[in-house]
């Protein structure tokens, strides 16, 4: 059962959320050809610290707990990437996952960032990954039912040409970085049949895409966390935690109000 967040809890889930803003304009800085990804999260982990926040990716219990404060992942990784010391070259495409807890609250968000020139048709997978994270945005001002949202989603991505990564889901968020309800990007049969929930004031989710150019189907690496397309064809992934106000949707993880 989702949990329903009163405006001042919503207030503190946005400081928390500009925070990881933050975090990711640093990140986007430092990507380009020669950077390795170890040396971002390592910057990102500093930033951490001296923002006197706790990241909340260090740690996660797995077969080996995650090591670092950002999920890296590099080309046909589509989620869990772990930094190291992989150069980056012309071409590739990086997709950054960090999230962080403050005073009690979390937030989390991801971005996939082009390295230097990247080919027209990975340029059109990163921009419909985030045209279908912004489509649900506005979406979800507009239906009463996540499935509605999600059912938009699916076919947007699908009229593109590419596929929806059907293994992992957003979530719901708050204390905790992973609390109810999943979040399909697809009408999945457990939405049809019990999953669905209602877009009310109070709710606050992640909504996280995955695309890839290929096959939806994904395989989990040696490492125990990096999950990888099985055709080996990029995937791209963007993510934003979000409340719903009685004015309609408002992103916490986004940059500074205007006005």
């Amino acid at each position: 059962m989702e949990i329903l967040r009163s405006p001042r809890e919503i207030a503190l889930l946005r400081k928390a959320g500009f925070v990881v803003w933050e975090a990711h304009q640093l990140a986007a800085s430092m990507v380009r050809p020669g950077v390795t990804t170890a040396k971002i999260d390592a910057a990102v982990e500093q930033f951490f610290v001296e923002r006197n926040v706790d990241p909340i990716f260090k740690g996660v219990p797995g077969p080996v707990p995650f090591p670092a404060v950002t999920c890296m992942s590099v080309n046909e990784e589509v989620v869990h990437g772990i930094p190291s010391d992989r150069v980056l070259k012309e071409g590739d495409i990086l997709s950054i996952d960090t999230g962080c807890r403050m005073r009690g609250w979390c937030g989390d968000a991801a971005v996939t960032h082009p390295v230097g020139q990247v080919t027209p048709e990975i340029q059109k997978l990163i921009d419909v990954t985030r045209g279908v994270l912004d489509l649900a945005i506005e979406q979800m001002a507009l239906c009463s039912l996540w499935s509605e949202v999600a059912r938009q989603m699916e076919i947007y991505v699908k009229d593109h040409g590419f596929s929806v990564v059907e293994a992992f889901v957003g979530h719901g968020i708050g204390r905790e970085m992973h609390e109810d309800p999943q979040v399909p990007n697809f009408l999945s049969r457990q939405l049809r049949q019990s999953g669905d929930f209602r877009l009310v004031p109070g709710l606050v989710i992640a909504v996280e895409p995955m695309v890839n150019m290929g096959s939806k189907q994904i395989r989990t690496r040696p490492d125990h966390w990096t999950q990888a397309t099985v055709d080996g064809k990029p995937s791209a992934h963007f993510e934003h935690t979000i409340a719903i106000r009685e004015s309609g949707p408002y992103v916490l993880t986004a940059g500074p109000e205007e006005g």
